[in-house]
Formats: structure tokens, sequence, C-alpha cells
């Protein structure tokens, strides 16, 4: 598994792809960190997050869409298939490729909180547990971004899905609020109080758990056809 890692870690930065995540991610988060300090006079770090949810709702699927709906269209998932390594480690290792890139994006925000060091007093457990909670809505965000990935072999199509489920969870609850449960991002607002809700963790474990198991399931029937 720890090669499949390897490959697809450096497959992002070999590309384009890993570049434009992290820049994208560090663009528009900039412009909410100048909003929110110099507009509002805010020194509260965890609250550019609210806003960070919503930008990895829309660039998430730069990171996944291409991961199994790339490897179907050039003719590579048969490798995959037939390889000695089994599903389970070939999708394991694409997930957690995906998520140290998230990672890294949230070491480089680190440099926000220096900066706001300057103008005040930021409470770095805080912070540490809204990065936490953001990295468990990213990581369910990839996951079902794989999933997506592995049901087409066009990466538009499987960008449309993932975005387009994420939308569809952010705004049910207004419609209804029994789907409260079930929207991801409302979940992720707990986190930038301070608070480390175990029912919302597990939550985003199990559904990001779910979606794994989904796409080796995919995968296994794909691969036991041929």
């Amino acid at each position: 598994m720890l090669a499949i890692v390897k490959k697809e870690f450096k497959t992002y930065f070999f590309s384009p792809v890993g570049y434009v995540f992290i820049g994208l991610f560090l663009i528009m988060f900039s412009i909410f960190f100048y909003l929110d300090v110099f507009q509002y006079q805010s020194t509260n770090f965890e609250y550019i997050f609210y806003s960070g949810a919503t930008i990895l709702t829309f660039i998430v699927p730069i990171l996944t869409m291409r991961t199994i709906a790339e490897e179907r269209k050039t003719g590579t998932e048969q490798l995959l298939l037939t390889s000695p390594l089994s599903i389970t480690k070939v999708v394991l290792g694409k997930f957690i490729a995906a998520t140290l890139i998230v990672i890294i994006t949230e070491i480089c925000t680190f440099m926000y909180f220096i900066i706001l060091s300057f103008f005040g007093t930021p409470h770095i457990t805080t912070a540490l547990v809204t990065l936490f909670g953001f990295l468990l809505l990213a990581m369910s965000y990839i996951s079902f971004g794989i999933l997506a990935s592995s049901v087409t072999e066009n990466q538009i199509i499987a960008g449309v899905i993932t975005i387009g489920f994420f939308i569809l969870t952010w705004f049910l609850p207004q419609f209804n609020t029994i789907f409260t449960n079930f929207s991801l991002i409302n979940m992720f607002t707990k986190f930038p109080t301070g608070q480390i809700d175990i029912a919302d963790t597990i939550t985003f474990v199990t559904f990001t758990i779910t979606c794994i198991l989904l796409t080796i399931t995919i995968m296994q029937r794909r691969k036991s056809v041929r």
C-alpha cells in the first residue's frame, strides 16, 4: 500500500493538481482572512475555517475526480485490477495520498495563525480542534469524491457528481430539519467553537469508511467481471 501512496502523492506534484489545490485554497482562504481580520477586526483564527469548509466543497473534486476515472479512461485500471496488491490497498493508498495533500494545506494555514499573533492572542487549543474537524470533513469529502470517480471514466462527470452531492447535503437542512444530521458541513460548524462532538466525529468517520468500502466493492465487482 505504501507504494500506491508514494505513487499517488508524487503524481499530485508531478502534475499541476496538487499545486492547483493548495494554491486555490490558500488564495481563497487569504481573501476571507483579509475580510475577517482587517475589515471586521477579528483575531479568531478558527472562524476563518467556516469559509474554509465552503472552499473545500468546490475544490476537493480537483483531488479526487481523476483518482479512478482516469485509470479507467487510460486503460491502466486493468493493471491495478490484476496487480498483486489487493483492491483495498489500492483504494486506501489513493485515499491516504489525497488526505496528505489536505494535511499539507492545513499546515500552510498556520502562517495565518502566526500573523494573527501580532494583532491579538488566538487560542491554540481551539485552533487545533478546528483543524481536526476540518480534516475529518476533508476526509469525508475525499472518500465520497473517490467513490464518485469509481463509477465513471469521465473526470468531469465525477467532479460534478461530487460537488452536486456536497451542495445537496449543504442545503437539505433548509428544507427540513430532519436532514440536519446528514449535512457534513453543518456538523463541522461545532468544531470552530472548540468542541469535539463525539457523535459528529463518529458520523464523519463512519461516512468515510462507508464510502471507501463502497468504492472497494465497486472495484471488486469490476475485477470479477473481467
